[in-house]
């Protein structure tokens, strides 16, 4: 049965679950840590990019914390169920990652910056799982919102690749593609570790520098 198919192999469309038109739960307005809004729309000036490095988290974290970011979300993306639950993404028939969704001023932080955290902040060589979190919601991604932001991204995740081999780590399983719909998770997923600061952080690095960065200059 299908059901029962391993979490690891990706649903095909025609067998992910229908979703539905509206989203079932709310979402707050305003983030719980920087006070700014989660939803609509972005203001002039503002870029916005999306990662899935296991957990969203710990990985949710990892980006409000950094200066030039203005807000961030839990989320889904990367598959084909409209407006799913959490319980649904978690069974692999979405086809949807964990991701977070990261507004951000280019003029105080570059999408460079982001590329590192998220490279150095996980392991993008484990495929469709990250530390003991194991499925395709966990897997490694990076979608994107802008040309200039996917041509950057392939650029570094296979620089980035050639330092894992180095280290001995494999082949880096990073997925990359424009960004496509964005659905929200539910409320208590939202800042989860600004809530409950003792709560699951499975965020781990390899210990490998991403060779790009803050004052790296990036053709």
């Amino acid at each position: 049965m299908l059901f029962g198919r391993q979490k690891t192999t990706m649903v095909a469309p025609d067998e992910a679950l229908p979703g539905r038109a509206e989203r079932l739960f709310g979402v707050p307005d305003r983030h719980f840590v920087l006070g700014t809004p989660l939803e609509g729309p972005v203001a002039d000036g503002l870029e916005v990019a999306y990662f899935g490095l296991g957990c969203f988290w710990g990985a949710e974290r990892a980006f409000w914390t950094l200066d030039g970011v203005v807000t961030t979300a839990a989320g889904y993306q990367g598959g084909y169920t409209p407006n799913p639950t959490y319980e649904e993404v978690c069974t692999g028939r979405t086809g949807h990652a964990e991701i977070v969704k990261v507004v951000y001023d280019p003029k105080r932080i570059s999408y460079a910056d982001l590329l590192r955290l998220f490279f150095e902040s996980h392991d993008p060589t484990q495929g469709m799982r990250q530390g003991n979190d194991l499925g395709t919601q966990y897997r490694s991604a990076i979608f994107t919102t802008t040309p200039e932001q996917l041509s950057l991204a392939k650029t570094v995740r296979d620089s980035y690749a050639e330092q894992l081999r180095a280290a001995g780590y494999g082949d880096v399983t990073t997925e990359i593609a424009p960004a496509e719909d964005f659905w929200y998770a539910e409320d208590y997923h939202q800042q989860y570790l600004a809530k409950v600061p003792n709560g699951y952080c499975g965020l781990a690095g390899t210990g490998v520098s991403c060779p790009v960065g803050v004052g790296v200059q990036v053709d």
